[in-house]
């Protein structure tokens, strides 16, 4: 079955981290009625959606994405590069033990999941300012027993690799290639966004459907030209906190059900 973790919106949400985008105030009610669509939308493209509690004191905490990288055989619980964020990986992990044996990243690593891009059985791992090569080597060290290669991906104008590369689909990536060196990624189709839509490669594939920030309309009809199956969905609110429709939720197959 497929199965999404979320976890709601922090009332501390507007003191969120932020790196590339200038403060903008938030307002929190709306940004937590947008998450709720979003989780709506999972579900409505087929996702049993597993939503746990906010922590109140975790202002990024609905990012759940970047504390752990969930796989077919196993799930890691990463160590964040932001410091401030890694009290939220503790009960991520609790959670994700109910679907998965957890194997925990320890020092000097850091890794967050946004930077890992799978494309079958092979992991696009940005390095980035949150992601370092020891988190690399050791998702390396810990995935390789079962098949997968690891490839580090430089990243320069984002925050994560998803921010400017994302898979559709087995074989198809969408990028903005102005953020990442995309020299070790070869032998897959490549969409390129739109020029007025720097910030929109963060999609999120799901059933057959791109879900895509209703902010990114260009991109949009891209996607429908090529003939995706494009769900928009408004998380303008959320955006102000650096959010894309990736790193709200962990996506994964299973048939195990949480107590």
């Amino acid at each position: 079955m497929l199965t999404a973790i979320t976890r709601k919106v922090s009332p501390a949400l507007a003191q969120c981290e932020l790196e590339f985008l200038k403060r903008a105030e938030i307002d929190v009610a709306r940004a937590a009625a947008q998450h709720r669509d979003y989780e709506k939308c999972l579900e409505r493209l087929g996702a049993r959606v597993v939503s746990l509690p906010a922590l109140d004191d975790h202002p990024d905490c609905v990012f759940v994405e970047d504390p752990a990288l969930v796989l077919d055989e196993i799930a890691i619980s990463t160590r964040m590069g932001a410091s401030s964020r890694r009290g939220e990986a503790e009960s991520l992990a609790r959670a994700l033990e109910a679907f998965r044996t957890v194997v925990k990243m320890h020092p000097p690593a850091t890794l967050e999941g946004g930077d890992v891009v799978r494309i079958g059985r092979t992991l696009y791992a940005g390095l980035s300012r949150r992601t370092n090569a020891e988190g690399i080597k050791q998702l390396l060290e810990i995935v390789e027993p079962f098949g997968y290669r690891v490839i580090a991906v430089p990243v320069t104008g984002c925050l994560h690799l998803k921010s400017a590369c994302c898979a559709l689909g087995p074989g198809t990536l969408l990028m903005n290639r102005a953020m990442i060196d995309s020299s070790p990624i070869s032998g897959l189709q490549v969409l390129s966004v739109p020029a007025e839509e720097p910030w929109s490669a963060d999609t999120l594939w799901l059933s057959d459907t791109v879900v895509i920030p209703s902010a990114y309309p260009k991109t949009a009809d891209l996607l429908s030209a090529a003939g995706f199956d494009v769900q928009p969905i408004d998380v303008s609110e959320l955006m102000k906190a650096e959010a894309g429709v990736t790193c709200m939720s962990l996506v994964f197959e299973s048939e195990r059900v949480p107590a």
